[in-house]
C-alpha cells in the first residue's frame, strides 16, 4: 500500500511538472492589444484634447498624449514611453489624434505584454519549484521508509549473526512483526533459541562428563596409590636385585597411569582454548556502542567513554560485555550502572548492578569453568560466561576483575591502550 501511494504521489508531481513545462513551451507571447479599448482611448482623448488637463481614462490601458510638436501634454502614469521612437522600440501602439481632418497630436498606448510574459514565467518557476520540493520530500520520506523497513533490519541481522557466530546465544533478536522481514527475523530468533537449547544440553553433557571423569579418576587413583605404596615398601625391604628391578618398573607404570588419569581429567579444560582472538585498534566511541548493544533490556545508565584508542578484538569484546550484562539480567534483575575512566595504560569499563553481590568466598571461583555462585540456583546457565570472558581479556592483554561493589556485583573490564603493548 505504501509503495502504491509513493508511486502515485511521484506520478502526480511529475505530471504537474511536465504539464507546466509543456504549457510554458507551447505558449506564444501575445503582444497584441484590445482593439476596442484602443479605439475608446483615441475617441476619449480626441474629445478631451482641447481640455486635456481634465481628461480621465476610461479603460485599463495606460497611455501618453503628445501634441503635434511631440511634447507630452498628458500621461496616465510615470515611466511610460514619451517619444515615438522609444514607443516603437517597446512595441507600444502609436496613433494619430485627428480633429477636423487635422492631426493635432499622437497617443502612445503602453504595451504590457512583456510584463505579462514575465509574470507568467515567475508563476511557472514557482509551480516547478513547489513541485520539485514536493517530489524531493516524497523521495526523502521513501528513503527513510526503506531504511527503517529494510536496511536497519538487515543491520540488526548482521549484528545478530556475528553474535551467534561468536557463540553468544543469550541476547534475543529484536523484531518488528509489522515490517517486511517480520517473519524472516522471527525465524532467525527461533534458530537462536534452538541453538541455545542445544548449547545448554551440550554444556550439561560436558558437565556430566567432567563429573564422570572426576569420579573415575578418583576410583582409579586410589588403587594405583596403593599399588605404588606397596611397591615402594617391597623395593625397600627386598635384597634381590631382580625383585628391586620389578618393583621399580611397577612404581614407574603406576606413576605413568596416574599421570594419564590426571591428563584425562584436565583435557576438557583445553577445549575452550581453541577460540581465536585477534586484537586490533578500536576507538572508544565504538565501545559505547557495544555497551548499548549488550544492554538490550535498556536497564543501564551508560556514561560517555573517554576518547582514546584501545587494543581489542571487537567481536570478542562484544561477547565479554554480552556475558556480563546477561549475568546481571539473570541473577540481579536490577538497573545497571556503567562508568569508565582512563589511566596511563588502560581504559577501565565498570559495570555494576544493584543485586547485593555474591558471598565473598565465592568471588575467586566465578571466573573458573563450570563454577557458579550460590545465587544461581534454579537459574539456567553453564558457568562458562565469565570463564570465557576472562580468557578473551587475557588474550587481548587486558583484565577482567570481579568483586562486590557498594550495591552489587561489580565487573571491571580493563582494555589496554594502543601503543602500550
Amino acid at each position: 500500500m505504501k509503495k502504491q501511494l509513493f508511486l502515485i504521489a511521484i506520478l502526480l508531481v511529475l505530471g504537474a511538472e511536465v504539464t507546466a513545462l509543456i504549457l510554458f513551451a507551447v505558449q506564444t507571447p501575445d503582444f497584441s492589444q484590445d482593439t476596442v479599448a484602443v479605439n475608446e482611448v483615441v475617441q476619449t482623448v480626441t474629445q478631451d484634447f482641447d481640455f486635456i488637463e481634465a481628461h480621465k481614462k476610461t479603460t485599463a490601458l495606460d497611455y501618453v498624449v503628445l501634441d503635434k510638436n511631440g511634447k507630452t501634454i498628458y500621461k496616465t502614469k510615470s515611466g511610460l514611453s514619451e517619444s515615438v521612437n522609444t514607443a516603437i522600440a517597446h512595441r507600444d501602439t502609436v496613433l494619430d489624434i485627428t480633429i477636423d481632418n487635422d492631426v493635432v497630436g499622437k497617443v502612445i498606448i503602453y504595451n504590457d505584454g512583456a510584463q505579462t510574459l514575465q509574470a507568467q514565467k515567475q508563476t511557472a518557476i514557482i509551480v516547478l519549484t513547489i513541485a520539485t520540493a514536493i517530489q524531493g520530500g516524497v523521495c526523502i520520506w521513501y528513503a527513510i521508509y526503506i531504511y527503517l523497513t529494510m536496511i536497519k533490519p538487515f543491520k540488526k541481522l548482521k549484528c545478530f549473526a556475528e553474535r551467534v557466530a561468536g557463540g553468544n546465544l543469550d541476547i534475543p533478536l529484536e523484531m518488528d512483526r509489522q515490517n517486511l522481514f517480520g517473519a524472516f527475523t522471527e525465524s532467525f530468533d527461533i534458530m537462536r533459541s534452538e541453538l541455545k537449547k542445544a548449547r545448554l544440553a551440550e554444556a550439561q553433557a560436558n558437565a556430566s562428563k567432567k563429573e564422570l571423569v572426576a569420579k573415575l579418576s578418583h576410583d582409579i587413583k586410589t588403587p594405583i596409590a596403593s599399588i605404588k605404596a606397596v611397591s615402594e615398601v617391597g623395593f625397600t625391604v627386598t635384597r634381590n636385585a631382580k625383585d628391586k628391578t620389578n618393583y621399580d618398573q611397577i612404581i614407574g607404570k603406576a606413576e605413568q597411569i596416574d599421570t594419564l588419569v590426571t591428563n584425562l581429567f584436565t583435557a576438557t579444560l583445553e577445549e575452550l582454548e581453541q577460540l581465536t582472538v585477534t586484537p586490533t585498534n578500536i576507538e572508544s566511541k565504538q565501545i559505547k556502542a557495544m555497551l548499548e548493544n549488550s544492554d538490550y533490556l535498556h536497564r543501564a545508565a551508560i556514561a560517555d567513554v573517554p576518547e582514546c584508542l584501545t587494543y581489542a578484538d571487537g567481536l570478542r569484546l562484544q561477547q565479554v560485555f554480552d556475558n556480563i550484562f546477561a549475568n546481571s539480567y539473570k541473577y540481579a534483575k536490577t538497573d545497571i550502572a556503567v562508568t569508565s575512566e582512563k589511566d596511563a595504560n588502560y581504559l577501565h569499563i565498570t559495570i555494576e548492578d544493584f543485586g547485593g553481590g555474591v558471598i565473598q568466598e565465592e568471588l575467586p571461583m566465578l571466573k573458573e569453568k563450570f563454577k557458579r555462585g550460590s545465587n544461581s540456583l534454579n537459574t539456567e546457565g553453564a558457568g562458562l560466561g565469565l570463564y570465557i570472558s576472562d580468557y578473551f581479556m587475557k588474550e587481548m592483554n587486558g583484565k577482567l576483575n570481579i568483586k562486590n561493589g557498594a550495591h552489587g556485583l561489580k565487573a571491571t573490564v580493563s582494555l589496554l591502550l594502543s601503543g602500550k603493548i
